[in-house]
């Protein structure tokens, strides 16, 4: 049966609503990144690039990198619009755009963040990679789907109980990375952990300026949480959502990560921009290795 009109949003010249792409724009590998500007960052280094387009905060280009075909795409911040990017990206996939049907063969794409975070442990150093294990989403994004079978509850009630989770927040959830694109992006040189996703930059991570905080003691509170040996290591804004929706829609996603502040020792770094040159050039190495 066809998606309603309403549902599937299709622009006058037949791409999808939000990002502007029709199906044959997409490959298989799609990086994703916050900021539009990082878009060129990484394309700088294809061999070429077949497309671009800019509407929004939704910067798309698609070209080869050493002969492999890859997507890179910015998300903006947080993760309402990675609610919006991954579902477009999956209908881009996995819904024929003449029928308006869903296809009957599923594809699955390999997605990998590149972006940028903050420690809050103090032996992860500024200017050091972290490859995101799994992510726990202070957002609420997922409850929104049916969820519950990705999610692991019983990380998700201790985590509310040493928190003293505040009851008008949403739930914590706690999803994993794709262990596949794990192996292939993984080394000995960078650092491991669980991510914390919250939908803010200053009050959700424990910034203030002249605002009061709802918890003055959040951050001090996260850096010491353990269960069974798991620790929480960094905060950002992306990549709960990313790991939910890719999980839901059948996707493989894995986040890495720059650390550009530490929030334990009160840095921040002096070389960011080389710092994600750094990160990027080895994302794309690792990927076509």
């Amino acid at each position: 049966m066809p998606l309603q009109a309403s549902e599937f949003i299709l622009n006058e010249d037949g791409s999808i609503y939000h990002l502007n792409l029709r199906p044959e724009h997409l490959a298989d590998t799609v990086i994703t990144v916050g900021d539009p500007d990082r878009v060129d960052k990484v394309t700088q280094h294809f061999d070429e690039v077949e497309f671009s387009i800019k509407k929004r905060e939704f910067h798309t280009q698609t070209g080869t990198y050493r002969g492999k075909r890859i997507t890179v795409i910015s998300t903006g911040i947080g993760t309402d619009n990675i609610d919006i990017v991954f579902n477009e990206l999956d209908a881009l996939a996995n819904i024929d755009f003449e029928k308006k049907e869903v296809k009957k063969q599923l594809k699955s794409l390999d997605i990998i963040r590149i972006g940028t975070t903050g420690s809050i442990q103090a032996d992860i150093p500024i200017d050091s990679f972290l490859l995101s294990e799994k992510a726990i989403g202070f957002d609420g994004l997922l409850h929104f789907y049916q969820s519950e079978k990705f999610l692991d509850s019983a990380f998700s009630e201790a985590f509310i109980e040493h928190m003293h989770w505040f009851e008008k927040k949403a739930n914590p959830y706690l999803v994993e990375n794709s262990k596949t694109l794990q192996q292939k992006l993984d080394s000995e040189d960078i650092f491991k952990g669980i991510t914390a996703t919250n939908i803010g930059f200053y009050g959700p991570q424990g910034r203030s300026l002249r605002l009061g905080l709802q918890d003055d003691n959040m951050n001090a509170k996260l850096s010491h949480f353990k269960y069974l040996d798991q620790k929480i290591t960094n905060l950002e804004m992306e990549t709960s959502g990313i790991y939910g929706m890719s999980k839901l829609l059948g996707h493989h996603a894995v986040s890495m990560n720059v650390i550009l502040a530490n929030r334990a020792t009160g840095e921040f770094s002096s070389t960011p921009k080389k710092t994600m040159e750094n990160l990027i050039g080895y994302c794309l190495d690792k990927l076509t290795s």
